[in-house]
């Protein structure tokens, strides 16, 4: 009985030992001394069956470890900000661009829009010029077969004026007619083409009307034919005068004929000299027709 009581108190010593050293663990994994000890008594030797306790960090490791954490937060912050500032630059780049395509594509539209309407308004004057053109192409039959007529009976009126007026350049107008007429008839010459060579004509005898000419011809015909000088002014007289300047005279228009006059020397020789621009033109006397009353 009395081993049994020993062997159980032993037993019980031991429990109260284990729980001793549970407890002081305990304070120590805390940071606070053992109950029970004194300050600045040396701690109870732990018992040999018991681990040691691990080292705990100092607060300057705390402190670098936070600090560390907070750089890592920040880069990473950072990192993010940098990404999201390059997204936004990249997304305000591709607005420039698109608001810059779209201003652009309004100009264009415009200028196209204005260049339509100028379009419209030449494609209807076109249209109009066609049309005019069309009814001209439709009136050509018409208007060839009323202008040939015209066109004939303007080279017979010609051809009178010529036989009935002052005998100046007489071969020379009268060849002119005669071509005008062989012209007439052939077909490689066009409408247009023959009637303004005789417009042409038309205006050749109306100059001779305005101007001063002196020339050499031939008086008379036949055997009796000679050289002379004319001097023509205008269609209102028509002189001439021997080359050796003897013999002096004028176209007499009632008469159809040549009348001798030597008064008139000195006036064709100035005439001649205004003709050829040896001298200023000045007035000149020369044989003119009364005037006729003209017949009802």
């Amino acid at each position: 009985m009395r081993t049994r009581a020993i062997v159980s108190g032993l037993a019980l010593l031991g429990a109260l030992c284990a729980l001793a050293l549970a407890a002081v663990a305990e304070e120590a994994a805390k940071g606070e001394p053992p109950k029970g000890a004194e300050a600045g008594a040396p701690p109870a030797a732990a018992p040999a069956a018991a681990a040691p306790a691990p080292p705990q960090p100092s607060e300057s490791q705390k402190r670098a470890e936070k600090l560390n954490v907070a750089l890592q937060e920040q880069q990473a912050s950072d990192s993010d900000s940098k990404a999201s500032q390059d997204r936004i630059d990249k997304l305000d780049d591709e607005t420039q661009k698109l608001l810059a395509d779209y201003r652009k594509a309004v100009a264009d539209t415009e200028s196209y829009q204005t260049y339509a309407k100028q379009l419209e308004v030449q494609v209807a004057s076109q249209n109009d010029e066609m049309t005019a053109i069309n009814q001209q192409l439709q009136e050509v039959d018409t208007t060839s077969r009323e202008v040939s007529p015209l066109m004939t009976r303007m080279l017979d009126t010609l051809e009178q004026f010529v036989a009935l007026d002052v005998p100046f350049l007489a071969q020379e107008r009268s060849d002119r007619v005669k071509t005008l007429k062989a012209m007439m008839d052939r077909a490689d010459v066009t409408i247009s083409e023959k009637y303004r060579r005789i417009v042409e004509a038309y205006q050749v005898e109306m100059d001779y009307g305005r101007t001063i000419e002196a020339y050499e011809g031939k008086l008379g015909e036949g055997p009796d034919a000679r050289t002379v000088e004319f001097l023509r002014v205008g269609r209102v007289a028509l002189l001439y005068q021997t080359l050796d300047r003897k013999e002096t005279g004028y176209w007499d228009a009632e008469k159809k004929g040549w009348v001798v006059d030597n008064h008139y020397r000195d006036a064709f020789e100035i005439g001649v000299g205004v003709a050829k621009k040896a001298r200023a033109p000045e007035m000149l006397t020369v044989p003119v027709p009364a005037p006729k009353e003209a017949k009802s």
